[in-house]
C-alpha cells in the first residue's frame, strides 16, 4: 500500500492568509494555521496506524497458511518416506519387482500426484 504524502508548507507564501498591517501573521491566524497543521499530522497518523494493521493482519494469514502448507508438505513427505523403504527392500532383495507389483509404486504415484495438485 502506498502512504499519501502530505505537501510541505512552504514559509513566506505569498498566497497565505490575510496579514495584519505590520506584514506579520496575527495571532488568531498562526494558531488557525497550527490546528490545521495538527490536524493534518493527526489525519496522517491515522491512515498510517490503519495501514499498519491491514498489513499486520495480512502477514498473520500469510504466517497461517505457510504454516498449514508446510504441515501438509510434512505429512506428505512422510507418506513417500514410508512407500519408498518398501519398494527399495522388494527390489533389492533380489526379486525382480514390476512396476505396478504389491501397489507400492501406485502408492508412491499417488502420494507424489496428489503433493503436486497442493502446489498447483
Amino acid at each position: 500500500m502506498m502512504c499519501e504524502v502530505m505537501p510541505t508548507i512552504s514559509e513566506g507564501d505569498s498566497a497565505g492568509p490575510p496579514r495584519g498591517t505590520s506584514g506579520v501573521p496575527n495571532g488568531s491566524d498562526q494558531e488557525a494555521n497550527f490546528e490545521q497543521l495538527m490536524v493534518n499530522m493527526l489525519d496522517e497518523r491515522d491512515k498510517l496506524l490503519e495501514s499498519l494493521r491491514e498489513t499486520q493482519e495480512t502477514l498473520i494469514q500469510s504466517q497461517t497458511k505457510l504454516q498449514g502448507a508446510l504441515h501438509e508438505r510434512d505429512v506428505l513427505q512422510r507418506q513417500i518416506n514410508a512407500a519408498l523403504p518398501q519398494v527399495r527392500n522388494r527390489s533389492a532383495s533380489g526379486g525382480r519387482v514390476g512396476l505396478w507389483e504389491g501397489g507400492e509404486m501406485v502408492l508412491l504415484l499417488f502420494v507424489v500426484w496428489n503433493m503436486i495438485l497442493k502446489w498447483i
